[in-house]
């Protein structure tokens, strides 16, 4: 019984500890993953222009490549959809790289080149146009809330991060996230889900799947930054958020989305 009572507390003891990142909030303490970073003088946000976007999936590719998320049609940190209205209907068709059409084109193994198919080619289309979507690092992210051993948390520049060995994978996080943004890496048994890079960004560095859209899609930088490049993007566009009504308050804005886009 003692032997069992130890290993109760021990266990306990892990569940009860905090990520050492998230802890860390004295203002000038160093925070993961990079030294002579300071979260207290940035606040992180993310912009994405519709109009912009072609499909081209370069982003996606990125991300994968420099995140190590798997070469799958199931696993993503940001992905693309394509809302499809056509010629007489009022509600779009909305795909993703996860449908199985799309997967077929991408030779089904999802190795590269990452496409959409060509299932409207026949058909009459009013409109069409294409939605990165990706974490939106909410303010209050009900990912945190949820979470039994505080694996999840929000950071002091405002990204939402992972500490992958505190999580114990019940994935509750995967259930509470009402925009799709987590997934659940069954090889190591933990969740995983957009980081913004973070190990770019806390040394200067754009996200990858940003540095890699040509098109200018994406937009990312620091909003204690006036010129930085998420602050113009708000200051020139009227711009919204994905499901507003959950007062959630992400920090992804959106500008030539519809209501239908959620």
């Amino acid at each position: 019984m003692a032997v069992l009572g130890a290993a109760a507390l021990e266990l306990f003891g892990a569940f009860a500890r905090k990520p050492a990142a998230a802890a860390a909030k004295d203002g000038a303490a160093p925070s993961f993953p990079t030294p002579s970073y300071n979260w207290t003088k940035h606040h992180w946000a993310f912009g994405v222009d519709a109009n912009q976007c072609t499909a081209c999936l370069a982003c996606v590719e990125a991300c994968k490549l420099e995140n190590g998320v798997p070469q799958d049609p199931h696993h993503f940190r940001t992905w693309v959809e394509r809302y499809t209205y056509l010629d007489g209907e009022a509600a779009p068709l909305v795909d993703s790289l996860a449908d199985p059409g799309d997967i077929e084109a991408s030779n089904s193994r999802f190795v590269e080149p990452y496409r959409f198919d060509q299932r409207y080619q026949e058909k009459k289309v009013e409109t069409a146009f294409f939605v990165p979507k990706l974490c939106n690092h909410c303010e209050r992210p009900p990912c945190v809330e949820v979470c039994p051993v505080g694996a999840t948390y929000r950071t002091e520049d405002g990204v939402v991060l992972i500490d992958q060995d505190y999580c114990i994978g019940c994935r509750y996080c995967v259930q509470a996230c009402p925009y799709g943004s987590r997934t659940f890496n069954e090889v190591y048994g933990v969740a995983d889900k957009c980081t913004w890079c973070y190990h770019r960004i806390t040394k200067g560095l754009k996200p990858a799947c940003v540095e890699a859209c040509c098109h200018g899609a994406r937009v990312f930088g620091d909003l204690n930054d006036p010129e930085s490049d998420i602050s113009q993007f708000l200051r020139d566009n009227r711009v919204e958020v994905l499901k507003p009504e959950l007062g959630t308050h992400p920090s992804v804005y959106y500008v030539g989305i519809d209501d239908d886009v959620r």
